[in-house]
């Protein structure tokens, strides 16, 4: 199942993407779940076809978990060897963003970076996660990408200021229930150009490891994301340029960019 929140003529729903039975051409209708799509939903009657309505961001979550440096040679590229557990971070629920909404460049940095990465949206309240249930607790999986400030980033010295601002956490285009996520292809471009390319199989703690990690430290609720780290190949966005994360099986998040 797809799931997905969208804007229409009446306001804002949480939606499921499926086939439209009476059309020829395969066309995709946005079916409306009642309230939220978090178990087994319910659903109002209410659809609309995908070109009435806008797709933003499938969640909006209470936190966004970030893991720093889960595949090797991005840790290389960043100059350190890859870490035994997991650094984690977190991102502000105001970096939020969906589909083509702009990423906006702040005044005061002088280079920002894209990181595309897989998300895990968690499905249900949970603590102290045993690895082998990990994904018991998943709703699904959707696109990420980890807009940083890169030079505030080696600044600092840590991660706050340069992974929060306003529209640093383009998420989508829709939360999918069904795929597996041990070996996706994960790729980058920037124009069109191909930046990052790489595998999830590639991931140094994969994604059971990664939500009974985090579990262990907070309570993870209905909605909270996890970003499971970039691969190799980040680098600068300028304004005017379009960033595209494309994940087999998940389709493709695009952002343009603009200056603040």
């Amino acid at each position: 199942m797809r799931l997905a929140r969208v804007a229409h003529s009446e306001g804002v729903s949480f939606v499921a993407l499926e086939p439209d039975p009476s059309s020829p051409e395969e066309k995709v209708l946005a079916v409306e779940i009642d309230q939220h799509p978090f178990g087994e939903p319910t659903f109002t009657g209410r659809r609309w076809p995908m070109a009435d309505v806008r797709l933003l961001a499938p969640i909006l979550p209470t936190k966004i978990i970030c893991v720093g440096k889960n595949y090797a040679e991005h840790a290389r590229e960043m100059g350190s060897e890859p870490p035994e557990n997991p650094v984690i971070f977190l991102k502000p629920s105001t970096s939020v963003i969906g589909p083509h909404a702009p990423i906006k460049l702040p005044p005061n940095s002088e280079r920002v970076d894209y990181e595309g990465e897989l998300a895990v949206v968690i499905g249900q309240p949970c603590k102290d996660v045993p690895e082998a249930r990990a994904t018991d607790v998943v709703r699904g999986y959707t696109i990420a990408n980890d807009v940083t400030a890169r030079d505030q980033q080696k600044a600092d010295g840590q991660w706050t200021r340069a992974k929060s601002y306003d529209t640093f956490c383009p998420l989508g285009p829709w939360i999918d229930t069904t795929v597996d996520p041990s070996d996706l292809a994960i790729r980058t471009e920037l124009d069109g150009e191909v930046k990052q390319d790489s595998r999830t199989s590639l991931l140094i703690h994969d994604v059971s490891a990664l939500v009974s990690w985090v579990s262990r430290i907070m309570t993870l609720l209905p909605g909270d994301v996890i970003l499971t780290g970039t691969p190799a190949g980040v680098g600068p966005m300028q304004e005017g340029q379009k960033v595209s994360v494309s994940i087999d099986g998940l389709g493709t998040l695009t952002n343009p960019v603009q200056k603040a």
